[in-house]
């Protein structure tokens, strides 16, 4: 009995001590590209806001007020570049130029709390999006610094892939999208990104393209969603090439249209399912990828997207569950 007595003097409550090292960490999850995309509502006059995330981690709260410098990282983008891409500088992703958005150079993070965000505001208007854009932020370190970053890249470094939207841009599927070459049997991709011009228009590569083909710039077909009615529960669709010079793109005999549909989950009455459909009927020609030669496209069938909203969140932009 004694020794037992002992024994429960001796012990302490571990589990209200701290059990890490408290560091300074970025939220910011990558995909395998090794980049975080950062999805931004696109607004041709004013700023629009992304909120980082950084947190103190540990098992108890933050014990002090603490300020966390902020950088840029350009290093890390270069090592990320190479090892996805290799010496194919023209697939590289490119640093954000810094008339494109702002930022502080710290943020405070004060005793008793342990995440707080970095405001940046960005200016996208005229942002070219057959370019991949990134913007690569590190956490500072110091031992003058009252903090220290956590030395796993993953936490301490975020490479935010700026990826502008408006209501009609996101990731396609493509089964139904024939695409023909001479006659042949036609030729599907299972999905097809599309990419912000303004609040009414995207843009798509012709055909097979995407946005990991060198010369995918010659081959953007921009795609115009108008008020103006086609037929029943159906909008007319303008489409064309800002090269149809050099790719001698045509519009297809039928009609471009798209229609919109809506629903709501039947398990999750809060969530709204939104079914964008766009048919595209176009022609082009290849010039790029035999020399001397010149391959002839036929364009035909229909692109869908859901996109899914949580209506418990007011933010309409917000909503989106990416």
């Amino acid at each position: 009995m004694i020794t037992t007595a002992m024994g429960l003097v001796s012990c302490n409550d571990e589990w209200e001590d701290e059990q890490f090292v408290q560091m300074a960490s970025f939220k910011a999850e990558q995909n395998a590209q090794g980049v975080t995309w950062a999805y931004l509502r696109y607004n041709p006059q004013g700023k629009v806001r992304f909120d980082l995330p950084v947190v103190i981690s540990g098992s108890t709260p933050n014990t002090q007020n603490r300020t966390i410098h902020i950088g840029l990282d350009p290093d890390t983008l270069a090592i990320l570049n190479r090892e996805q891409y290799g010496d194919r500088q023209e697939l590289y992703f490119r640093q954000l130029d810094t008339k494109y958005y702002s930022m502080p150079e710290t943020v405070e993070v004060p005793a008793g709390q342990s995440t707080v965000t970095i405001p940046i505001e960005f200016t996208l208007g005229d942002l070219d999006q057959s370019d991949k854009w990134v913007l690569p932020l590190q956490i500072l370190d110091d031992p003058g610094y009252d903090y220290q970053a956590n030395p796993h890249k993953q936490y301490r470094r975020a490479m935010l892939r700026i990826n502008p939207f408006n209501d009609f841009s996101g990731t396609y599927g493509g089964t139904l999208y024939k695409i023909y070459l001479d006659g042949a049997e036609p030729l599907t991709l299972n999905t097809h990104r599309t990419f912000v011009v303004d609040d009414s228009t995207i843009f798509i590569y012709a055909g097979t393209r995407d946005i990991d083909y060198l010369d995918r710039k010659n081959y953007k077909v921009f795609i115009k969603f108008t008020d103006e009615f086609y037929q029943a529960h159906k909008n007319k669709l303008e489409i064309w090439s800002d090269n149809a010079e050099n790719n001698h793109f045509k519009v297809g005999a039928e009609q471009s249209y798209y229609t919109i549909d809506e629903e709501w989950d039947p398990q999750l009455p809060y969530m709204k399912h939104k079914y964008i459909t766009l048919y595209l009927s176009y022609e082009f020609e290849d010039y790029n990828t035999v020399p001397g030669q010149r391959l002839k496209y036929q364009v035909d069938g229909t692109l869908t997207m859901q996109r899914d909203l949580n209506t418990l969140i007011p933010d309409e932009d917000q909503q989106i569950q990416w």
